[in-house]
């Protein structure tokens, strides 16, 4: 995958890498939202809210280049632009299935 993360430029700790790769707010909204499948950028920006094109278009590129997202391109008038998830975007699933179970318990158990 060009572009791609190198070992070099990864922290050595695994749990450091994982926050590297997905530690943003608007990452994980964006792997949340690609886990059913594949979304349009508009589709995108409409389910995750309060999120900037500018900063929505960076997050989707970065997570692009660590081969968590893969962005298709039609040549179509005007352009249509989807994104899915790559297979190593899909492993997440365990860990954001992890973490919407831990925030159900705790907002219950504060709640």
């Amino acid at each position: 995958m060009n572009g791609e993360k190198t070992d070099k430029t990864l922290p050595a700790c695994p749990v450091e890498t994982t926050l590297t790769l997905i530690g943003d707010k608007w990452k994980v909204l964006i792997l949340r939202d690609l886990m059913p499948g594949t979304k349009r950028f508009g589709e995108l920006k409409k389910s995750i809210g309060s999120v900037s094109q500018k900063v929505l278009t960076a997050q989707l590129r970065d997570m692009e280049e660590s081969g968590l997202v893969s962005r298709k391109v039609y040549a179509e008038v005007p352009p249509r632009v989807e994104y899915s998830l790559t297979d190593l975007g899909k492993s997440l699933k365990p860990i954001l299935d992890a973490m919407r179970d831990w925030g159900e318990g705790y907002k219950a158990s504060v709640g």
